[in-house]
């Protein structure tokens, strides 16, 4: 039957049986080693059982965090989302900080983008008023843009003299 999990636990140290699973975790998506290791303990393993499988995974490269954060963030942005609030989703997941910085370093043009999704949203054309660059904003401070990046999008650069 689809979806039907055996009665049976599994015993807490059986390294063979974590390693399946964790296998058969990874195989669904790419996950980091803290969420791996928290869906390990979940499914009944010890949390020395988890450690070990993630760390062996680690070694062989099919658990990898820096993948993980490179992939979200490319797929975060190219669903239109900004640096800040990608930052935000990682480290909920538990990454580093480093990685995190690494993974925006190797993203995209983060203006490009916010104008991307400010012009996908809103029209080609500029906001005209200030209650439209207002919204146009919001709407982009709540995507998780910057505030130099929602100026460049909106066209609001303060004067340069």
């Amino acid at each position: 039957m689809p979806g039907h999990r055996p009665d049976k636990a599994p015993v807490p140290n059986d390294g063979a049986a974590a390693r399946a699973a964790a296998v058969a975790l990874l195989a669904r998506r790419d996950l980091p080693t803290g969420e791996l290791q928290e869906r390990l303990r979940i499914r009944g393993f010890d949390a020395d059982t988890a450690v070990a499988v993630s760390t062996a995974l680690a070694s062989e490269g099919i658990l990898n965090d820096e993948r993980f954060a490179q992939n979200y963030v490319t797929y975060r942005a190219g669903r239109g989302r900004g640096p800040l609030r990608i930052i935000v989703e990682l480290r909920r997941h538990g990454l580093a900080d480093e990685l995190i910085e690494a993974a925006l370093a190797a993203g995209p043009d983060w203006m490009a983008l916010a104008c991307q999704v400010r012009r996908a949203k809103f029209g080609a054309q500029p906001p005209a008023s200030w209650p439209q660059r207002a919204r146009q904003s919001r709407f982009l401070q709540y995507r998780g843009f910057s505030a130099d990046h929602i100026r460049a999008a909106t066209g609001a650069e303060p004067d340069q003299d």
